[in-house]
Parts: structure tokens; C-alpha cells; sequence
């Protein structure tokens, strides 16, 4: 096989919207202050089009509280990049085993007819617990939402891409398998610890449609979770001094959206500011 000459002098300059014309999902996207809206912001502010799932009533529940979805909107649309692309919302409960199929058919009507990039960003919070406390319903509450539903999304937007080779899928991970773990939520770890497992399959699986799969750690992320000494503490265990900013994996999750990452696939990248467990 001859070797690919160099790339264009050209085609090196760097393009302000990489994105332009592509069209994203992008699941639990619920608040300003979590990551799934500051990809969204990223895909948006790079020219792409993009379908923000939210389930209000998860963060609702939570200590955090949920937003209004059309402020949420209202955001990303603020950081749009191609006046002509579309910013669209919606709900979705991912726990019903028929909600991500429904989910992407949703996405690709309202994004004009095609799905370019799927970010599956959303998780259960809560309902966890160490290894003496799970039990069998928690288990089953965190597969259901925190795999399942990230397996039958991938399933259902290679479906419609079926005709269409390239594409781009990005999946979330929560660090379980770096030094430590996560003894406190046992039943959380062990579903993200498998989405982190199948990415390697799942990039073997769709090369042939030249779709690539990574996963992303985005480490300790300040989303409004933690206060007080515990977030101080956490704070000094990064070289910066900081918490990671939900733009910080935001930044890493939009490059691998781009032409520029078309030959990174099959990767659980760590993306944790050099965080000391």
C-alpha cells in the first residue's frame, strides 16, 4: 500500500467551526451546571446542530435540583457557532428499555434527518451504596440507566447510519478502574466499569463504518454536587489547585466530535487534570 503523502498545506489551518453542517445528540442535559450542557455548548459553539435529552424530574429529585429546560436551551443557543444550525430539546426517561430507540428517532427528525454524533453523558445519581448495602434493586436501577440504555442508544443511532458510513460516539466513564475506586457506590462503578470494557468492542465492531467509539473519564468535576471541606479537599488533590470545570472534559468530548480525531478509536481517556487518588 503506498504511503499517504502529507496533508495539504491548506487543510492543516485550523477551521473556527470544525462541526459545521453535523448534527448531535447529547443525553442527560438537564442543567447548567452539569457536563452534558457544556458539550452541548462546545458541539454548538463549533457550527454543529444539537439535541440535548433532558429528564427533569432525576435532577429534580436530587440535592442539586434540575433547571428549566428552555434556559438550558437558551445557553446553548448563546454559544452557537452557525446561526443556521438547529438547537432542539426534549425528555426522555432512559430507564424504559423502548425510551433510546425512540430517543434517536427523535433527535434525527427535529436535527433535519440525520445524527452525526452521540454523546451518552447521562447516569443515574444516587440509589447506591457500599458493598454491604446494594442490593438487587439498585443494581437493576443502575444497569438500566447507567448501561443499558447507553448500549441500545449506540445500537439504535448505528442503525440509522446503516447507509452512511463515519460517524462519532462518545460514551462516559467514572474512573472506577484507576488506583482506589469506588467503594461507596458499588453498583455505579460496576456499570460505568463496563461501558469503559465494551468500548473496544464496540470500535471493532462498527470499523467498518468507520464509526469511531471512545470513552471518556472526565475525573472530578465540579457540578454544583459538593460544598464546604470535602470540596476544598478535593480541590487540593489537583496540581491546579481547582476542580475540573464541566467545559474541561467538554473541550476533549467536542475534539473527538471532529475530523481531527477520525483516527483515535477504541480509547477510555482519562481527562482528570493530573487529580492525585
Amino acid at each position: 500500500m503506498p504511503r499517504l503523502p502529507h496533508p495539504a498545506p491548506e487543510s492543516l489551518r485550523r477551521d473556527p467551526l470544525p462541526l459545521r453542517g453535523r448534527t448531535a445528540l447529547v443525553t442527560g442535559a438537564s442543567r447548567r451546571g452539569g457536563i452534558g450542557h457544556a458539550v452541548a455548548r462546545r458541539l454548538a459553539a463549533y457550527g454543529a446542530s444539537v439535541y440535548l435529552h433532558h429528564h427533569v424530574p432525576h435532577d429534580a429529585a436530587q440535592p442539586w435540583g434540575a433547571d428549566r429546560p428552555e434556559d438550558v436551551l437558551a445557553f446553548v443557543r448563546a454559544a452557537q457557532g452557525d446561526p443556521q444550525a438547529r438547537i432542539a430539546a426534549g425528555p426522555g426517561d432512559l430507564s424504559d428499555p423502548a425510551a433510546p430507540a425512540e430517543l434517536i428517532d427523535t433527535a434525527v427528525s427535529a436535527l433535519g434527518g440525520r445524527l452525526d454524533i452521540l454523546v451518552a453523558n447521562h447516569a443515574l445519581s444516587g440509589s447506591d451504596g457500599t458493598l454491604d448495602e446494594i442490593d438487587a434493586t439498585m443494581l437493576d436501577a443502575h444497569w438500566a440507566v447507567d448501561t443499558r440504555s447507553v448500549l441500545l442508544l449506540v445500537q439504535a443511532y448505528t442503525r440509522r447510519r446503516s447507509d452512511t458510513p463515519g460517524g462519532r460516539i462518545v460514551m462516559m466513564t467514572s474512573g472506577q478502574d484507576i488506583a482506589g475506586g469506588m467503594p461507596g457506590e458499588i453498583a455505579y462503578a460496576l456499570q460505568k466499569g463496563a461501558l469503559a470494557s465494551v468500548t473496544r468492542s464496540l470500535s471493532t465492531a462498527l470499523a467498518e463504518q468507520a464509526i469511531t467509539v471512545n470513552t471518556v473519564n472526565p475525573g472530578p468535576v465540579d457540578t454544583d454536587y459538593l460544598t464546604g471541606e470535602a470540596y476544598e479537599a478535593v480541590a487540593a488533590r489537583f496540581p491546579a489547585g481547582r476542580w475540573g470545570m464541566p467545559d474541561d472534559p467538554a473541550r476533549l468530548i467536542a475534539w473527538l466530535a471532529t475530523d481531527e480525531a477520525g483516527w483515535v478509536t477504541g480509547q477510555v481517556i482519562d481527562s482528570e487534570g493530573g487529580f492525585r487518588r
